[in-house]
């Protein structure tokens, strides 16, 4: 393969595992969709901190949760192994970027995917309390995580 079809090539997502917590389940034996919220935040906290170090002071400058949007392809029940969650970005505006993912198992248990999400977020400056731009700093890490968007098998118009 050419260094330049390599390069051209989108990055692997970012993986980080989340446990599972016997609260996530409901009154069906499976993990309610609202706690897959959590799972998606817990990986994002994760991901930023590799990503992004410690800079990002929640006192001044932050990056705020704008809109989220969650496809439930298979029901996932409790068990005591973590779920792996991709993660990635996919778009990259002014202020805002969205962050992609794929919630499914380890490599090790199986190919089980069980839900497809993507993320709004806004970098947010609590100071003056308004959106922020993107520095240039961030973008360039932005930019090594960029990917396709989301797979949704429908989109409403």
């Amino acid at each position: 393969m050419t260094a330049a079809r390599m390069s051209a090539m989108p990055p692997t997502p970012y993986s980080i595992q989340v446990h599972l917590r016997w609260s996530d389940m409901d009154a069906y034996g499976h993990v309610n969709n609202v706690q897959y919220l959590r799972l998606l935040e817990d990986a994002r906290i994760g991901g930023f901190a590799e990503w992004f170090g410690l800079e990002l002071k929640a006192q001044e400058t932050g990056v705020l949760v704008a809109r989220h949007e969650i496809e439930y392809v298979l029901p996932l029940t409790f068990r005591p192994a973590p779920v792996e969650v991709d993660m990635w970005v996919e778009r990259i505006g002014g202020a805002s970027f969205t962050v992609g993912y794929t919630v499914r198992d380890p490599d090790e248990i199986g190919t089980t995917t069980y839900a497809i999400a993507q993320t709004d977020m806004v970098f947010f400056d609590f100071e003056n309390n308004r959106p922020q731009r993107i520095s240039q700093e961030h973008l360039s890490i932005l930019k090594t995580h960029l990917n396709e968007p989301v797979p949704f098998r429908r989109r409403r118009a």
